[in-house]
């Protein structure tokens, strides 16, 4: 019989913790078969961040460090410096890297460290229980916004690959989303790309990635995967954002 699916030498077999129909499992398997696919494992450093996926180390077959909340560019960089041989990328939610981590993303971007950058982006805290995070669309209800979030009194939802992509540093920039399996696989190319272009040594990459968050959102895991179509594309466009090492 010929074998069509197996597990990712990059994962252990641990069972999840993410809720049923969370995107972080998705994007877990994506990165580990890019690590497969390149033969870096023994070379992978990951680092992790404050949020829902603080717990990754716990699913990657390499090493991972854990870092404080919002503080986990500035550990890859280190890292990265220290280790430059190594293949470095940092994991991060909305509310880790666009929230208390502002300031780490922009100066690490704005340096070109050379890391990857892995952004799961839905639009909700989600550890800490549905707050209103950088990312909250105008209009969506979560547990700090019950009416919907207000643009007048919190501002329009952070654009994070645009905003980086006036830095010259910025060398790839790319968002994708986990609605759909095409859109699934066009994700899987930039998380390979971001590694590729670290391994090149070209400097600082990063790929957003919308996820769902059905708990926190409301809706059953098919509904979640439709709200991203039919309301978050509308506001975070899909592709490359910007591209300066072909």
């Amino acid at each position: 019989m010929r074998e069509i699916y197996k597990k990712p030498e990059a994962l252990k077999d641990n069972i999840t913790h993410y809720c049923p129909g969370c995107g972080h499992g998705i994007v877990h398997r994506l990165i580990a078969e890019v690590i497969d696919e390149l033969k870096i494992r023994e070379q992978v450093i990951g680092v992790a961040p404050v949020g829902c996926a603080v717990l990754a180390y716990n699913y990657f077959n390499f090493d991972v460090a854990e870092a404080a909340h919002g503080r986990t560019p500035a550990v890859a960089t280190g890292i990265k410096r220290a280790l430059p041989d190594n293949i470095v990328f940092s994991y991060q939610g909305d509310g880790d890297l666009a929230a208390i981590g502002t300031a780490e993303i922009v100066h690490a971007a704005n340096r070109s460290e050379n890391i990857s950058v892995f952004f799961v982006n839905n639009t909700v805290y989600g550890m800490t229980g549905g707050q209103m995070a950088p990312t909250t669309l105008e209009g969506q209800k979560t547990l700090t916004t019950p009416s919907g979030r207000e643009k007048k009194t919190t501002g329009s939802p952070i654009k994070v690959c645009e905003l980086l992509s006036v830095l010259e540093g910025a060398r790839y920039l790319y968002r994708g989303a986990l609605s759909t399996p095409s859109n699934i696989l066009k994700v899987k190319k930039a998380i390979k790309d971001s590694f590729q272009i670290q391994i090149t040594k070209k400097g600082f990459s990063l790929v957003e990635i919308i996820s769902p968050c059905p708990t926190y959102w409301g809706l059953t895991p098919l509904e979640s995967l439709q709200y991203i179509d039919n309301n978050l594309l509308k506001v975070f466009a899909l592709g490359e954002i910007k591209n300066t090492v072909r």
